[in-house]
């Protein structure tokens, strides 16, 4: 089973690639039946998602080889797979929402494979956070289907009948805090550094590249861009650029490289958000494919670098650089390298963050991206095999190098399929400084930061989770002493007391009045 994980999202991939009309397949009964379509935003992420499946599935393959519970992960992997390639198909509010579930389930699994006490407890958190957002989607889809008119269940008739819908507010609000949970927006985002780190090193790269991504398009299906809402655009764009700069902060205290990583994520993700809620403040409908495009970046980069981790591992100093410099090619490409898809991702986000706050806030992020992906690279150089002539199998060297590839041919692929006259000449002198000066920025900071290292604070993966333990510890020991009390009571001296007063209190209430 585990050699049969590469091909198995290649009828995705088919599907984008061959599908001649955006026509719906509808599987079912005219009662009860779900609805599957590709738009444009849909069909980008559905490609690059797997593309990185494939890779990561040949990697799993090679991954899995003398280890125990191959069956258990392979399940889990299928189910992930079904429910994250499913959802960028949905096209109504039940097939998208089953599929929600059906890629939660499978993800837990992939997190908690391991079953050491850090796996139960990141699988603990990661299941419960997920469910969280799934009961406020689901309200917000009852609210919705409410408001369609018929007994439509799509998810662009649901997007249509939200402006005028009187509860709107209530209908954005648990949207919104559905989707941002799974998103990661802080601060419930500690789920992923710690799910991230504690997963097989192949989980934690379609978990971080692909899986969160179905937040990214509910967003763009649900939030529909035709209607300027400057109030709720502004609090989410507001939210996602707080979190694309605290990812950053929080981040570079880390020494674990799948715990920066995790950490990147959550700026990442929090700049994407920050990208939809610019163009919920104006209206403006290039926002939903302007985010599916960096999103689409951020999938094969992201599944690249977390790839890397288990080659790194695995590879003596003997070897190590020739390693490191693809990695570093594509991690300082999320900052905006030049000439690389990350360049290009900012370029195309540039029209909906226009020439405000926003996207001074933006140009600090990828200052601090980089900044965050170059400590990445210091902590993932540490962690080379101390054997000096060790050498990665090549059935995880080729998948990570493919995916690397891909995130650089791909994004151009994408860029230069647009109009020339509809985005700017990215090998225009202006727009070239434009994208090296933070990237630079960013390694004089690194270098700064390398030099006072021992003077940051060790924050441990999860941060705020700490404060969670405690109030846990707390409602432990109140529990138990609850259980006491409730114990002492249920004997039946206590409870005929407890009754006698009771009774005289009730009736003594009753001749009061």
């Amino acid at each position: 089973m585990p050699s049969l994980l590469a091909p198995a999202p290649i009828p995705a991939l088919a599907a984008v690639l061959l599908a001649a009309d955006d026509s719906p397949l509808i599987l079912g009964t005219a009662r009860l039946h779900l609805t599957f379509a590709l738009d444009l935003p849909g069909a980008l992420l559905l490609g690059v998602a797997a593309l990185l499946w494939i890779a990561s599935g040949a990697y799993a393959s090679q991954y899995l080889q003398g280890r125990p519970n191959r069956g258990r992960f392979v399940v889990c992997w299928l189910i992930t797979l079904t429910g994250c390639l499913g959802v960028f198909l949905a096209a109504d509010m039940v097939s998208f929402y089953f599929l929600l579930a059906l890629l939660t389930l499978g993800a837990c699994g992939l997190v908690i494979y391991h079953e050491t006490p850090r796996a139960w407890r990141a699988g603990a958190i990661y299941i419960g956070l997920a469910l969280l957002a799934e009961a406020l989607l689901l309200m917000a889809f009852v609210l919705l289907a409410a408001q369609i008119p018929g007994d439509s269940l799509l998810i662009r008739d649901a997007a249509a009948a939200l402006p005028t819908s009187p509860q709107r507010d209530l209908i954005l609000a648990l949207l919104i805090a559905g989707l941002g949970i799974k998103a990661g927006l802080v601060p419930f985002h500690f789920w992923m550094p710690l799910a991230y780190a504690a997963a097989p090193t192949p989980a934690s790269a379609v978990l971080s590249g692909a899986v969160v991504k179905a937040s990214v398009l509910g967003m763009i299906r649900f939030l529909a861009f035709d209607t300027a809402r400057p109030d709720w655009g502004t609090a989410l764009a507001a939210a996602g650029l707080f979190a694309a700069l605290y990812g950053v902060v929080i981040g570079i205290t880390q020494r674990n490289p799948k715990v920066v990583l995790a950490y990147s994520s959550v700026s990442q993700m929090g700049f994407i958000v920050a990208v939809i809620g610019m163009g919920m403040i104006a209206g403006d409908d290039r926002a939903a494919l302007a985010s599916a495009f960096y999103a689409a970046h951020h999938v094969l980069v992201k599944g690249a670098l977390f790839l890397s981790v288990g080659v790194i591992a695995a590879t003596g100093s003997r070897r190590l650089w020739p390693m490191l410099l693809p990695v570093a090619i594509i991690a300082v490409g999320l900052g905006g390298l030049p000439l690389t898809g990350g360049a290009l991702a900012k370029i195309v986000v540039d029209g909906p963050l226009g020439d405000g706050t926003a996207s001074k806030i933006a140009t600090l992020s990828a200052v601090g991206t980089t900044l965050l992906m170059l400590q990445f690279l210091r902590s993932l150089a540490k962690t080379a095999s101390r054997d000096p002539e060790a050498k990665a199998a090549a059935g995880l060297v080729w998948p990570w190098l493919a995916t690397a590839a891909v995130s650089l041919v791909v994004p151009w692929t994408l860029y230069l399929a647009v109009p020339s006259e509809t985005l700017p000449d990215p090998l225009a002198p202006a727009v070239l400084w434009k994208a090296l000066w933070p990237v630079l920025l960013g390694a004089v900071l690194a270098i700064g930061l390398w030099r006072w290292a021992r003077w940051l604070p060790r924050v441990p993966e999860g941060d705020v989770v700490v404060a969670i333990d405690g109030g846990v510890r707390l409602a432990v020991a109140w529990g138990k002493t609850l259980e006491r009390m409730d114990n002492a009571l249920r004997q039946w001296p206590a409870a005929g007391v407890s009754l006698l007063i009771l009774i005289v209190a009730l009736g003594a209430a009753l001749f009061a009045r």
